[in-house]
């Protein structure tokens, strides 16, 4: 009875958002000239860089793809010329919408009018980005600088297309889209050096701007947005002395990201994978504990509990991932036990390699190398499980999936009588 009206008041929220995104006329198919700032760092692709353009009079985002040369940044203003399409297939038309964009311009006409016309802010931030990224490639191997840098700040523009294919085969991939893993392991590293020098309640103010400042500069993606509001919640929890609910935290997570953007509920598979591994570590995961007799050691380097982990979130996202990517790895849970394990060493070095190369740039060639020793088993690991990887082909139904997270849910009620 509870849930109904809040559906409905979500389904009149949800297409209120749409009706007033749809609302500014934009002239489709025909060649226009228009002016607008970069709205986000463009991403590379080998011959071709994409940025959202975000213009005023009418106000609307389109997506622009141009050559790789020249360069362009966030905050540039330009004037194009050219012809908004259509995006297609729909469910990439989809997934541009709830990025707010309503079409695309290819290889337009562009002229810089000026620089530095958005956010100061994103922009330091985006600048101290790519001096991190540009330390990592200075002092490291392709391969392994690009790892560090997806697992430290989720950049994936540099992962040669090998790469990417290798992690989808291991079913490696969400280690650098900063879950709540590795925004955990951040703020833990961060509170530590804070304490260090300040007191623990100006540590504390200073790890929440440090987790907001984060998030910019990793883009504000879904997974990161959600791990963000959960790490601050942890931070309050332990600064007023309340006790920390994952299940309440999961809920206000969720809530304030649809709030601010209903359409990543429907449209972003990478809000749902997040949310639904999350759901399954914090229901199923305690029910698999229970099942198997397993401790709850809480640790990032205990191989049961990532066993466990690991195992809750794939039987979560399942179904998710066979329908958007057509097939999962049987070795994947074996592939991230055994990287999992080294990952918060690779990421303490790299951070200590980011902050080093900003400081005396010897000492970071030093860490560098251990790093470098780390990073190369993990990338090494990746492409052993990926040449070895056993796939699984097949799609769920609807009422297969109803019936699938069903006997979930009953696994965990079960497990909750034992």
């Amino acid at each position: 009875m509870i849930l109904t009206p809040c559906i409905l008041l979500g389904a009149l929220y949800f297409t209120h958002d749409d009706i007033r995104l749809k609302s500014v006329p934009i002239l489709f198919d025909k060649k226009i000239e228009t002016t607008g700032i970069i709205k986000n760092v463009p991403v590379r692709k080998e011959e071709v860089q994409e940025f959202i353009l975000g213009t005023k009079n009418p106000s609307y985002r389109i997506l622009v793809r141009a050559p790789a040369s020249p360069e362009w940044h966030y905050g540039d203003k330009v004037t194009i010329q050219g012809i908004i399409r259509h995006p297609n297939p729909e469910g990439y038309a989809q997934y541009l919408l709830k990025e707010r964009v309503r079409g695309i311009v290819a290889f337009p006409q562009i002229s810089l009018i000026s620089l530095h016309e958005a956010s100061k802010i994103r922009e330091t931030l985006f600048n101290v980005r790519e001096s991190i990224v540009g330390a990592f490639q200075k002092l490291l191997p392709s391969e392994e600088s690009a790892f560090l840098s997806g697992l430290t700040l989720g950049v994936r523009s540099e992962f040669s297309k090998e790469f990417k294919d290798a992690m989808q085969k291991s079913g490696t991939t969400h280690m650098v889209a900063l879950s709540g893993y590795n925004i955990t392991i951040v703020v833990w590293m961060v509170m530590g050096l804070l304490l260090m020098i300040c007191s623990r309640r100006t540590a504390f103010i200073l790890a929440l701007i440090f987790v907001i400042a984060f998030v910019l500069m990793a883009g504000g993606e879904a997974s990161v947005v959600r791990a963000a509001v959960m790490g601050m919640l942890i931070l309050l929890a332990r600064e007023t002395g309340r006790v920390y609910d994952l299940r309440n935290a999961v809920i206000c997570a969720g809530l304030i990201m649809v709030l601010v953007n209903p359409k990543v509920l429907v449209f972003d598979v990478g809000f749902q994978l997040s949310f639904l591994a999350l759901l399954g570590i914090v229901y199923l995961r305690p029910a698999l504990m229970k099942l198997f007799r397993t401790e709850d050691t809480t640790s990032l380097f205990s191989w049961k509990d990532n066993l466990i982990t690991t195992s809750a979130a794939q039987f979560a996202v399942l179904p998710i991932i066979m329908n958007q990517f057509g097939s999962m790895s049987v070795t994947s849970i074996l592939a991230n036990i055994i990287i999992l394990e080294t990952i918060p060493i690779a990421m303490a070095l790299g951070l200590g390699v980011a902050l080093l190369a900003f400081l005396w740039r010897p000492s970071a060639i030093v860490i560098g190398w251990f790093t470098w020793v780390v990073l190369a088993f993990e990338v090494g690991a990746i492409k052993f499980f990926a040449r070895f990887a056993i796939p699984l082909h097949f799609t769920f139904s609807v009422p297969f999936m109803v019936i699938y997270y069903t006997l979930l849910i009953f696994v965990i009620v079960r497990a909750q009588k034992i």
